[in-house]
């Protein structure tokens, strides 16, 4: 009989988190394992993308709490009493009252989560695999039931609303806690020292074979610019920092540089950006092509490929940029030196505009660096098979 496993995390949304998701789930050999992904919302460009044999599920009822959770808890009162439910408005507020007095927020999803049965189903794994994001681990250790319980850390704990309080409380039930990188481990275990020895880490996988596929299938480019391409790869948010390229580019251009950047991707910061190239005067050079399923044929084409993030748990287009052998800019973040040696497959710099403008001024006029980081690049590929392994041992073990 085939080992049931199930992932839960908000969304199939463009990004990385996702898109590891995808890879690991096409690892894993699916004549012996039964694979669901649970959402909290039908939603995301990948939606697609997952396999056909994978069962998928979403959370019934999240539409009615997705607005208590993500808004402040007196406008969600306030909106009940407008509307006559005075007992739901004073409940509300009393739960979350209790939450934050006892530092117990388990106790305001315990109230949202009132009136929700949950699965018969049991699996023999289940993964809150989300990252940050406290009501996935909440609701797989209390409303999933599985022989055994994995949480997945996507993140820099030091750099997103870490709840410590709470994840010492909840991680602790979790049979195992796997971080994407060595360094983002080490910030988690320094935090919570006791989560040590159940502690791993699991790194992001790319797939070779998916990627050379589809920079074949695509088309990439089509603006017919014969100067330098810088690419840069992520959600339009301020973690990933594109607006830290934007004068960048201005400055380079002023000097006399001939280069476009561009970005794949969307979010919540493309008006503030879109301003932003536009006080700058390089509308016509800093061109935001949008969101992408595929930005591998991009990839490929480009001459630079840049990462600007402020923070990162690991950066999966890092890995896919340095398979694809492009001289590579990386801002310092968790996982980066993990995956580029500075000064030999890429730049590491610190997140500074001078500091930007110099690393990309450096590859655009030394030929030979570029040329050597290209040959030095040669992929060490982290084995699929390896990590998968790590993986499936904890379903099959009896411990």
């Amino acid at each position: 009989m085939k080992k049931k496993i199930l992932f839960m995390l908000i969304n199939m949304n463009v990004g990385g988190t996702e898109k590891a998701l995808l890879n690991m789930i096409n690892e894993i050999p699916k004549e012996e394992y039964d694979i669901t992904v649970l959402m909290l919302e039908k939603y995301g460009g990948f939606l697609n993308s997952i396999p056909s044999h994978v069962h998928i599920e979403y959370l019934t009822g999240y539409k009615d709490i997705k607005y208590i959770l993500n808004q402040p808890p007196h406008l969600t009162a306030v909106n009940f009493l407008k509307s006559g439910k005075v007992i739901k408005s004073m409940s509300m507020l009393l739960f979350f009252l209790l939450s934050k007095i006892l530092k117990e927020r388990s106790l305001f999803f315990k109230y949202l989560l009132k009136g929700y049965q949950g699965n018969e189903i049991e699996y023999d794994l289940a993964v809150a695999y989300a990252g940050p994001m406290d009501f996935i681990s909440f609701f797989v250790i209390n409303k999933i039931k599985a022989k055994k319980k994995v949480q997945w850390i996507h993140f820099d704990v030091n750099k997103i609303g870490f709840n410590e309080r709470f994840a010492a409380k909840i991680y602790k039930k979790f049979d195992r806690i796997f971080v994407v990188s060595n360094q983002g481990k080490d910030k988690l275990v320094s935090k919570l020292p006791f989560l040590k020895e159940k502690t791993d880490t699991f790194f992001n996988l790319i797939s070779p074979n998916a990627i050379d596929k589809m920079a074949k299938e695509g088309i990439g480019f089509e603006d017919k610019f014969k100067g330098v391409r810088i690419l840069t790869v992520g959600r339009l948010t301020k973690e990933k920092g594109q607006d830290l390229t934007i004068p960048v580019l201005a400055k380079l251009k002023n000097s006399g540089y001939n280069v476009r950047w561009y970005c794949i991707g969307d979010g919540g910061a493309r008006k503030e950006y879109e301003d932003l190239i536009n006080k700058n005067n390089i509308v016509n050079d800093f061109i935001l092509l949008g969101a992408n399923t595929n930005p591998y044929p991009f990839m490929q084409q480009c001459n630079i490929y840049v990462q600007p993030s402020r923070h990162e748990g690991y950066c999966i287009t890092l890995s896919e940029a340095k398979y694809l052998n492009k001289p590579i800019i990386s801002t310092n973040f968790t996982g980066a030196n993990e995956q580029i040696t500075n000064n030999k497959t890429g730049l590491i710099i610190k997140f500074d505009e001078i500091e930007m403008y110099n690393s990309v001024k450096k590859l655009l006029d030394d030929k030979k660096l570029r040329e050597n980081i290209i040959k030095d690049s040669r992929y060490e590929i982290i084995s699929p098979t390896k990590e998968i392994e790590k993986f499936l041992d904890i379903v099959n073990s009896n411990n």
